[in-house]
């Protein structure tokens, strides 16, 4: 599906008459982006999820009033939908370890952790419970802090920051054909990148142990010089050859989270204020995660943020929607950019996810698709047995 994210949400629909409805503007959002997911995933049980849905704004008065989904008595069947997914999918590793595997939010374009329900049920069960949160720090963690744990009364130990030598070579100007290749120097350069996200944990007051997922290409001069790096920044980094080893593979890892907990020194410190205005709480992210200059945005934008707060969304978090490619906007900008601003093109009210959308840069909220789709392989073979979806 080659189209911009335009193109995409301008769907006009209704058209042909008072009998096909008033007509309106749409559109698509992937499923991970939308605010039934971010519900999904933030809910304490089967009531919360209910009263979320029925919040969730879909459309407004003449006279600017919302209209909620309670109000036209949807929340009923939608909660029957989800009846019996809100119940955590317990699955197990190869070697026998219990898993939760519950909701699915791109921290891209969402809030990017898996359900509270799920996170929740493991602490009540397991002495140590590991959470992800998606994409880079600076967007699933500070998400995960900030909305889940602000939201929930979550308050983690200690911050696991996963890096590869590979993506670190490519902050340092390498390009993809050549990440195999060892370039000291250009790791070097991209270890910026990996400095502001251990700066950045520190911020919120939590420990970090940085676990270097490890391909066989990296040599020892670069896993050398990785630890010596984050050594002077005071952060432990181990090597994590599971995906080679298995649960052997990470063990150092886990001993040295398990010491950093024990250790107690971690105290969960939000970034801002509920009361903060919600423009001041994305200007905030920019500068103190991203090191943007400041965050800008239209008149408009800026208005509907101040309508919002005067119909009382004003203490809600925000969740920033960006590349997770830089900590800019673009891309192509890599290692730790400074100099730069975040532009907010639009912003959207999530009022039963209770959290506002910041949607900033280029970033798509239905991202393009393949041009031949995944379905096009399956199949059911003349035996019955399904074809094509591995």
């Amino acid at each position: 599906m080659d189209m911009n994210d335009r193109a995409l949400r301008e769907i006009v629909c209704s058209l042909g008459g008072v009998a096909n409805g008033y007509p309106r503007e749409a559109g698509f959002d992937i499923t991970v982006a939308s605010e039934v997911m971010a519900i999904f995933c933030l809910a304490n049980d089967l009531d919360d999820l209910k009263e979320r849905l029925g919040n969730i704004i879909v459309a407004y008065t003449r006279d600017r009033k919302p209209v909620r989904a309670k109000d036209i008595k949807a929340h009923g069947a939608m909660t029957a939908l989800l009846k019996e997914a809100i119940a955590p999918n317990l699955v197990q590793t190869l070697e026998g370890t219990p898993a939760f595997i519950h909701g699915g939010p791109f921290a891209n374009i969402a809030h990017g952790c898996n359900s509270v329900v799920a996170t929740t049920t493991a602490l009540k069960l397991a002495d140590y419970v590991v959470t992800e949160a998606g994409f880079g720090a600076d967007l699933g963690a500070e998400k995960f802090l900030d909305i889940k744990c602000r939201k929930a009364g979550l308050e983690p130990s200690c911050v696991v920051i996963v890096a590869t030598i590979r993506a670190l070579k490519m902050h340092g100007g390498v390009k993809k054909e050549d990440l195999k290749v060892e370039n000291l120097k250009a790791l070097e350069t991209g270890m910026a990148n990996l400095q502001r996200h251990v700066e950045n944990i520190k911020k919120f007051g939590l420990p970090a142990v940085v676990s270097i997922n490890r391909f066989s290409a990296d040599t020892d001069a670069e896993i050398a010089l990785v630890k010596e790096k984050c050594k002077a920044l005071g952060v432990e980094a181990l090597m994590a050859d599971h995906w080679a080893m298995g649960g052997e593979g990470a063990a150092d890892v886990a001993r040295a989270v398990v010491k950093t907990i024990d250790a107690g020194e971690g105290k969960l410190k939000i970034l801002y204020p509920d009361e903060m205005p919600l423009f001041e709480k994305i200007r905030t992210i920019a500068k103190e995660i991203y090191r943007a200059n400041d965050a800008t945005a239209d008149k408009s934008v800026k208005d509907q943020l101040k309508t919002w707060e005067d119909m009382g969304f004003g203490k809600l978090p925000v969740c920033i929607a960006k590349t997770q490619y830089s900590f800019s906007t673009n891309p192509d900008t890599k290692g730790a950019p400074i100099d730069f601003s975040i532009p907010v093109r639009e912003v959207r009210l999530s009022a039963g996810a209770e959290f506002v959308v910041a949607i900033c840069g280029e970033i798509m909220t239905m991202p393009g698709l393949p041009k031949v789709p995944a379905a096009d392989s399956i199949d059911v073979g003349a035996d019955g047995k399904i074809v094509g979806l591995f």
